[in-house]
């Protein structure tokens, strides 16, 4: 036996249970399939948002918010309808809510105080994030519940970076990278270690794609594996594969929010030593994509984090309907807009709304977060248009800029020839719209989004609901258009696991000496979204199976 533990994955939720395991006092090997540059996963390119629930940057923002509150939203959202199986027994969903339920009442109760502890603060502002589909108990935030972390998710896999290279130090953990994992190794009916190839040594930047030339095989045993290697978000054949089919078609132009390394392989590999699959068809993807005019891996692409003004037109031209505004409901959009027969949408606003209201999603699309540069994080609210946000606007081959409608609607043309709007109809429906904003009786279901958001100060602090004015206002221009695609990114199934991280066989029993954690286990259970994220759950889910994975593991050595 090599160590008490062989973690599969060296991404976030993998760091954790590394930690907690060595901090018990076990030997742990730790495996990646990436260079030791890319330690931390695709958690180190986020923004890092979390969920937190009546939290004191919530109260100093007078947002008033609870357990009760949190719990009801989430399972608004997540709309489990798997409970239960033909036979009576637990289903599918059954440990996904009750991962969902033990995670929201972290989330109001531990979970700040616990980060804070390994280094972790908060950004004053709280974001508002998926405002809902318009009903009571239906998808969505009812209150800002979006915490954005100094040194966003950059910041957030610092600590435990440092707490496992210590650890290497310290001889409890054995830190291997290009080492890819192939097969599972079973004794007896107990996953006992792991067989892989060693990969050729890569010097391709953080993110990058990298060399899969093996240049040798290693085994290591263990008392037990956790696998935390991430889902399928870069492998686009099995996004398409496990396409929910309740969302149409799956696109024909998919862009790629993760790296090439969320390949989803280990899934496989699990399933074949006997640990169960569910909710294969649960995934989050977004609508906002854009293409990165700077990538870094394959089909790199960034998703646009709106206000709630843009104007979100079809293929065709016709505006969506209320509740598919921006930031409101990404799987409802998602569905819409894939029953629309196209592949593409717009965003039509004019460039101080793009400067106000937008933002781009990822550690380095926002720096002086990032970095905590605080004085450039000042600068945001009176910046015409941010650095980040600029570049698109300068280089992005989605953005589009024009002085009237008839000029945009020349350029979307242009760049969107087989499926032509007509310039008048768009025109026509931004005017309607800007007829409302001067009329304080609207009956537009949008603008009056925009007056509930500026009643929240944050939003108004901070411009992302910038003062309603008409679009069309010349003094506000010039006019932008936003050619948007989806955006491959979460795996809301996975590895069927209990509380405690076990993986589960097909009849529901722990597979003795197996693990998962983060988002190959659905970042819990299989499922702890359901079909719908409230956001600040990712990195969160990660952080939390993590922990609880690895404190069930050091509990069991």
């Amino acid at each position: 036996m090599d160590a008490d533990v062989v973690v599969v994955g060296a991404g976030l939720a993998g760091l954790v249970a590394a930690c907690e395991v060595a901090d018990a006092g076990g030997s742990v090997v730790l495996l990646d399939q990436e260079s030791a540059v890319n330690l931390g996963g695709q958690a180190w390119w986020s923004f890092g948002g979390l969920f937190l629930v009546d939290s004191p940057e919530q109260r100093r923002m007078g947002i008033h918010d609870s357990l009760d509150l949190a719990w009801q939203d989430w399972q608004g959202s997540a709309g489990w309808d798997r409970l239960t199986a033909p036979d009576g027994s637990p289903g599918p969903d059954h440990w996904g809510r009750e991962w969902a339920r033990s995670y929201v009442e972290w989330a109001a109760d531990g979970k700040r105080e616990w980060l804070r502890e390994q280094g972790v603060s908060f950004f004053p502002v709280v974001g508002w994030a998926e405002r809902g589909d318009g009903t009571s108990g239906g998808h969505g935030n009812s209150v800002p519940r979006f915490h954005i972390p100094w040194g966003t998710g950059t910041g957030v896999v610092a600590p435990f970076e440092r707490r496992v290279r210590e650890h290497v130090a310290g001889g409890r953990i054995v830190y291997r990278p290009r080492h890819r994992v192939d097969e599972l190794v079973t004794t007896g009916g107990v996953v006992t270690g792991v067989r892989g190839s060693v990969l050729v040594d890569d010097d391709a930047p953080r993110g990058a794609a990298s060399s899969r030339e093996v240049v040798g095989p290693f085994e290591y045993g263990a008392q037990a594996v956790l696998v935390s290697s991430g889902g399928i978000g870069g492998n686009h054949d099995l996004v398409r594969a496990n396409w929910p089919r309740q969302l149409g078609d799956a696109p024909g132009t998919l862009l790629t929010g993760v790296p090439a390394y969320v390949d989803g392989r280990m899934i496989g590999i699990t399933e074949a030593a006997g640990g169960a699959v569910v909710n294969r068809d649960r995934m989050w993807h977004y609508v906002e994509g854009v293409r990165n005019w700077d990538p870094v891996w394959p089909g790199h692409a960034i998703r646009i984090l709106p206000g709630p003004s843009a104007l979100w037109f079809d293929a065709r031209g016709d505006r969506l309907p209320s509740p598919y505004l921006p930031g409101f409901d990404t799987l409802g959009t998602l569905d819409h807009l894939r029953h629309t027969g196209f592949d593409h949408s717009w965003f039509v606003l004019n460039r101080s709304l793009v400067g106000k209201e937008f933002a781009l999603s990822g550690s380095e699309q926002n720096l002086d977060l990032t970095e905590r540069r605080w004085r450039d994080v000042l600068r945001r609210p009176v910046t015409p248009v941010p650095p980040a946000v600029r570049a698109f606007l300068d280089h992005g081959e989605d953005w589009l800029t024009a002085d009237t409608i008839g000029g945009l609607v020349a350029r979307m043309n242009e760049l969107e020839p087989d499926t032509p709007i007509d310039a008048a109809h768009l025109e026509r429906q931004v005017v309607e719209r800007d007829r409302q904003v001067e009329n304080p009786f609207t009956k537009d279901a949008q603008v009056a989004a925009i007056r509930v958001a500026r009643r929240y100060r944050g939003d108004r602090l901070t411009k992302r609901a910038f003062p309603p004015h008409r679009i069309l206002d010349p003094k506000y221009g010039p006019l932008v258009a936003v050619r948007l695609r989806v955006l491959s990114r979460k795996t809301l199934g996975g590895l069927h696991t209990d509380l405690a991280g076990r993986v589960l066989d097909p009849t529901g029993v722990p597979v003795p000496g197996l693990y998962a954690a983060g988002e190959v286990s659905g970042f819990g259970g299989g499922g702890v979204h359901g079909y719908r994220a409230l956001e600040g759950t990712f990195v969160g889910g990660c952080l939390f199976s993590g922990r609880q994975a690895g404190r069930a593991l050091a509990a069991a050595l």
